[in-house]
């Protein structure tokens, strides 16, 4: 999409000698900030929540520069759970979104707009191995 960089698909972080690797992570040069993305397999979990917070902490606290704005997470399934999504989301503060139930319920207005439609995404995530 407009203004996105490509940064590495099963992105390697390490993290107190630990091996981590973000799905997808791009570079948004408009809204100077990291988009950590998360694909799923099935219905959302409230554990992937707690990944995609660790995800994006590390993010902001190792790659972010100054100028840069924190980062969004995106994670995307193939099935709904939307009751289950909205409690997990309920008291997070970062900006996090969930396939397209939450996406535009829960990223700031000033985002809305900048990112692309869950249409946009999935077309473009057709030939990316989706894990679980």
């Amino acid at each position: 999409g407009v203004g996105f960089a490509f940064v590495g698909s099963l992105y390697w972080l390490e993290v107190d000698g630990e091996e981590f690797f973000i799905d997808q992570l791009f570079y948004h040069l408009k809204l100077r900030r990291y988009v950590v993305l998360e694909l799923k397999a099935g219905k959302f979990k409230p554990e992937y929540l707690g990944k995609l917070n660790f995800y994006l902490s590390a993010i902001d606290d190792l790659m972010r520069e100054e100028g840069d704005n924190l980062s969004v997470g995106l994670i995307l399934c193939r099935g709904e759970s939307k009751t289950v999504a909205e409690y997990a989301l309920r008291d997070m503060t970062k900006p996090i979104g969930i396939s397209n139930y939450e996406l535009t319920k829960i990223l700031p207005e000033n985002l809305r707009g900048n990112l692309p439609t869950i249409e946009e995404i999935e077309a473009e995530l057709k030939t990316v191995k989706i894990r679980n």
